[in-house]
């Protein structure tokens, strides 16, 4: 299938062990000409992730403590893979200027990156590819923001110049030339990018599962695997939580229209998901469940809120005064709900809620804790009669109580709000009234 960009994860990368069954992975498809890394992850229970050490490294520069010893098992990490794969890499030279910017004051941002610098740079000389860096071709702005044409302008044209290459991901540039990264599990969006850039025909997102199930399988065992997935539907599990890939990684390759494809690194025999711009499901109601913890929710009552002019705006500027996003606002007549992280809110509530009370007087406020947050996606829900009263009568009949409820227009999926303590139960029950 013509041509492929692959991203490996940290699992994939992790030692010797690992990078050999990458090699031969890339190597048993000639059409994987572009390979993005992330930094090398646990090898082991109990193991740190590369990138974790960098951070202690930065955070021991910050409170005056030493850092070499950890800065040392870093480099020592990366020779062995080195030697272990029988190639010839200098990473001396890095180590050193790796070691000077840490002494100088080098930024978080900075120090991260090198795990996933690093990487590439012995995984390029064990594959016989062109090292390429992503500094100054993945741009942002001064604010942090992706410049996606012109990150994808700048990649398309420096790879016109190189056959196969390995990138590392995670990174890119702000204008003044300081490093600036990803969230973490950014090296997705590295992926898609370079995807993007050379018009790939696919994009292969190797990791340590093989692609999506459609319920997380520490709460229902033996969920059933989803072979094909549209953007859209996975957006939305992405953002409820389902880790696999980065939620931001699928816009790119949306753009562009290139399918994506979730494999095992251990199990490269596995199809895993396909994720393309439209899908048929068949007699298949739901394509996956996905959820989170911990939200609170601030319940305002105030009569004739409808015809207050200006009411949700200025209470969504109280919250943005205190940086605080809104992940969902179900509303009626004279009410309305902000669903809230409870990270976010934590230590502001008492005076977001005074100023609340203060700037727009509401009949009644309330603060509801220990909230969850499910998502039942599908294209199919919509035009199946009963799928709500299904959903709902199933988790009655179990003693849910759900708290909360908010169905977008695109009715692709259904978000419901239960107490925390019932967020496993209720999956179970979603699960088996849909699918089992």
């Amino acid at each position: 299938m013509g041509l492929k960009v692959a991203k490996f994860g940290g699992s994939s990368l992790a030692d010797g062990i690992q990078l050999t069954k990458t090699k031969n992975i890339i190597t048993a498809d000639p059409a994987r000409k572009y390979i993005v890394v992330s930094a090398p992850g646990k090898r082991y229970d109990g193991d740190v992730k590369v990138t974790d050490l960098l951070y202690l490294c930065k955070a021991h520069i910050e409170n005056n403590l030493p850092y070499e010893q950890v800065f040392q098992v870093i480099c020592d990490r990366y020779m062995a893979m080195a030697i272990n794969l029988g190639v010839t890499v200098d990473l001396f030279p890095e180590f050193e200027k790796i070691r000077q910017n840490l002494q100088n004051g080098a930024s978080s941002d900075y120090i991260a990156s090198r795990g996933e610098y690093l990487n590439a740079r012995v995984i390029a000389a064990f594959l016989g590819y062109d090292f390429v860096d992503t500094e100054g071709l993945i741009r942002f702005d001064a604010k942090g923001r992706l410049l996606t044409e012109e990150t994808n302008e700048a990649l398309a044209e420096e790879l016109k110049k190189h056959e196969s290459a390995v990138l590392p991901g995670f990174y890119g540039t702000t204008p003044d030339g300081k490093i600036k990264t990803f969230s973490r599990g950014g090296s997705d969006i590295t992926g898609a990018l370079v995807a993007r850039a050379v018009n790939a025909d696919v994009y292969e997102n190797w990791t340590d599962v093989s692609g999506f199930l459609m319920a997380d399988p520490r709460i229902v065992s033996n969920a059933k695997p989803i072979s094909r997935i549209s953007y859209k539907e996975l957006r939305e599990l992405s953002y409820m939580g389902a880790s696999v890939l980065h939620e931001d990684a699928i816009y790119p390759a949306r753009l562009a229209n290139i399918p994506i494809n979730i494999r095992n690194t251990n199990l490269p025999e596995d199809t895993g998901t396909m994720i393309t711009d439209g899908v048929d499901h068949g007699d298949q109601v739901i394509t996956g469940i996905a959820g989170t913890k911990d939200f609170d929710v601030i319940a305002i009552y105030k009569n004739m809120m409808a015809s207050e002019k200006g009411f949700i705006r200025k209470l969504l500027t109280i919250l943005e005064d205190y940086d605080v996003g809104v992940e969902h606002i179900p509303s009626g007549i004279d009410n309305i709900s902000l669903v809230v992280s409870k990270k976010d809110i934590e230590g502001k509530i008492d005076d977001i809620v005074d100023e609340i009370r203060r700037k727009l007087a509401p009949d009644t406020i309330e603060v509801f804790e220990e909230m969850a947050l499910i998502a039942t996606v599908g294209h199919g829900m919509s035009a199946r009669q009963g799928t709500s009263a299904k959903l709902f009568t199933s988790l009655a009949e179990a003693g849910v109580n759900i708290r909360m409820i908010d169905q977008g227009a695109s009715e692709i999926n259904i978000i419901i709000g239960v107490i925390n303590s019932d967020f496993e139960k209720a999956i179970r029950v979603i699960y088996n009234a849909f699918v089992e």
